[in-house]
This record gives structure tokens, C-alpha cells and sequence, in this order.
């Protein structure tokens, strides 16, 4: 169990840390004030919300992946093709490269807590076995719905490469991922790999796996832009003034990968509400935009269908194309598809 909270950071880790100017001196901060509003009376209930009233708040039955054509996945081809895993778990190929981001296929979002937070989908670290060989793997930052142990483990012999939020590489190294695969990156910094240019971008949120690193690590989103296309994944965060500078530095973009979902009052200032995913997408000049985030946890207590048919609707009052594809589902930028898909399950 202990190996799951990763690597606490040593004095070499915070002496690099501290180069960075997103960097205080303790932790990193973000760009403007951002808290979450949780008292100590506000604990009992949220857990007992979180871990006993699951009603609406997950399907009834599980989720099941589409069969993925990888051969088909993996043609030559001029646009950018994506398969969605859930939540945030997002594989990309583009420029004759496969990249995966965040790729969380654990089942457990919670594995430290003493009840689970079961994912919708079983037995999908299985689905790992079938990729591709992964040129690359993007983590934005370290919450374990979007990085698990099992996850990295299996994809080690798989993956060529780790780029990582900074602060991210020490848990990597601690669950065996040799040093000379990984390397970090600050907000606004760039690499470039087979003509696709790759910015780490800001947002609002936090980081920690235990109880004393919290902040020790950043978060982010990415950029992936090629001559042809520019794809933005927001990563989590609440909303803030980052989003129109995003836009202005690096969009427009062809589609916006959106957080929606796991949102709530209390920690509104850390995760986006539908109609902010859709305010944010504008701000940042998406002309295209998909829900993640959601499909396959449940971390707030909102009903699991609520982000995406929300997001929808906003994003239709706001005349912003869409696209939801289905999990597995192999799909481009210039699919015009709303399938609906969570429908066949209560």
C-alpha cells in the first residue's frame, strides 16, 4: 500500500523545484488565489455521501469498452486520431506517434482510502496489454485519478518516454521507471518530438498523494501542435483569467479536451462546473470541444450523466461544436458525432 503515495520530495527534488517561478519557497502556487471550502463539519457528511449514497451517482451495470481496431488506429493518416479510456485517460496518435495522457486504467481511484471509488469499467488495466508500443506518456499531475501505480507499472516495457508535470518524476522513479525515460516540465516550457510541438500549460488546481506533499509537484494541461492541427487537453482545474492567455499564446485550437465533472460547491475553485468547461473553451478559442473528467468515477456528488448532458447543453446555447464519443471509440477532430452513448445505462 505504502507504494502508492509515491516518493516524498528530497533536497535535490526541492532544490530544482525552487527554480521554478511558479515555485514559493514550499510549494507550488497557482496563478491566482484558489482554496477549497471544506470545514471540519463538512467531513462526516461528504464521506458519507462519497462512500454510501451511490444512487444516480454511478451506473447500475458496468460500462463496456467498444472492441478497439488498433491496426485501423494506428494507419497513416494526416489528422489526428483519438481513443477516449474515460475520466481523463486520453490516447493519441499523430505525427506517426502514439501518446497517452494520463492514463490512469486502474480500478480503484481511492486505493489508500479504506473504501474504494470503483471505476464504471472493469478489469481495464487488462485493456493495457492490447496497445500499441506508447512513443510517449503525458501526466499532468499526481492525484490518483490520473496517475496509478498499477497503470505506469504496466506500461513501463510498453513506453519509450514520460513527460511530466514537475515535481511528477519521483514517483516514477520510486515504482521503477528507469531515470533516463523521464523527464520534467514548468508551465509555458515546450519540446519538440517528430515535427509535434508539446506545451506543458497552466491551470488551477493542486497536486498530493499523502498528507505532507501536498503542492510539492505542478499541474497542468497540454498543447500537441503539428502543421496541421493544434489540440488542447485543459487537464483539472477551476476556472480563472489562465484561460484567455492560453488561448492568446498558443489557440486557436481545432478541439479543447474539457474537464467536466467531479465538481461541487465546495471545491468549486479547483474543478470547472459544465458552464464554466464551455466559458473556458471560448475564452481559450476552442472551436471544437469533448467532456472529460467524467464516465468513470465517481469523485463528487453530482449524478454521473449530469456533466456531459450539461456540457452539451451549454455548449449548444454557445453554438460550439461538440463531440462525445463512445469509450473506445476510435474518432478525429472532424467527426460530427453525438452518440449519446450513456443513455444505455441507468
Amino acid at each position: 500500500m505504502f507504494s502508492q503515495f509515491g516518493a516524498k520530495p528530497n533536497r535535490k527534488d526541492l532544490d530544482e523545484y525552487s527554480r521554478s517561478k511558479n515555485w514559493d519557497g514550499n510549494k507550488f502556487v497557482n496563478l491566482e488565489e484558489t482554496g477549497m471550502n471544506i470545514g471540519f463539519r463538512d467531513i462526516p457528511k461528504l464521506l458519507y455521501k462519497q462512500f454510501f449514497e451511490k444512487k444516480s451517482r454511478e451506473p447500475e451495470s458496468d460500462i463496456i469498452f467498444r472492441a478497439i481496431d488498433f491496426e485501423k488506429f494506428l494507419e497513416p493518416s494526416k489528422s489526428a486520431k483519438f481513443i477516449w479510456y474515460g475520466h481523463s485517460a486520453l490516447l493519441v496518435r499523430i505525427n506517426d506517434l502514439t501518446i497517452f495522457i494520463d492514463p490512469m486504467l486502474g480500478p480503484n481511484a481511492a486505493p489508500i482510502s479504506p473504501f474504494p471509488v470503483k471505476r464504471f469499467t472493469p478489469n481495464t488495466l487488462e485493456l493495457i496489454d492490447q496497445l500499441p508500443a506508447i512513443d510517449l506518456v503525458l501526466i499532468s499531475h499526481d492525484h490518483y485519478d490520473h496517475l496509478d501505480l498499477e497503470s505506469i507499472q504496466r506500461l513501463q516495457i510498453k513506453t519509450k518516454e514520460f513527460r511530466v508535470a514537475l515535481g511528477v518524476k519521483r514517483h516514477l522513479l520510486k515504482w521503477g521507471i528507469p531515470e533516463s525515460k523521464i523527464e520534467e516540465i514548468d508551465w509555458w516550457q515546450n519540446f519538440e518530438i517528430n515535427n509535434l510541438k508539446i506545451t506543458f500549460t497552466p491551470s488551477r488546481h493542486f497536486s498530493g498523494r499523502g498528507l505532507n506533499d501536498r503542492a510539492k509537484s505542478l499541474w497542468g494541461g497540454w498543447v500537441l501542435k503539428n502543421a496541421e492541427e493544434n489540440i488542447w487537453f485543459s487537464g483539472d482545474g477551476g476556472y480563472g483569467s489562465h484561460f484567455k492567455e492560453i488561448g492568446d499564446r498558443l489557440g486557436p485550437f481545432d478541439i479543447g479536451f474539457m474537464e467536466c465533472g467531479q465538481y461541487n460547491e465546495k471545491w468549486h475553485q479547483i474543478h470547472m462546473f459544465p458552464e464554466e468547461s464551455i466559458k473556458a473553451a471560448k475564452e481559450a478559442n476552442a472551436q471544437k470541444v469533448m467532456p472529460v473528467h467524467w464516465g468513470a468515477f465517481a469523485l463528487a456528488q453530482h449524478p454521473w450523466k449530469e456533466p456531459v448532458e450539461l456540457f452539451i447543453k451549454q455548449a449548444m446555447d454557445r453554438h460550439l461544436p461538440v463531440s462525445i464519443p463512445e469509450p473506445g471509440e476510435i474518432f478525429k477532430i472532424e467527426d460530427q458525432f453525438i452518440s449519446n452513448w450513456w443513455e444505455k445505462y441507468n
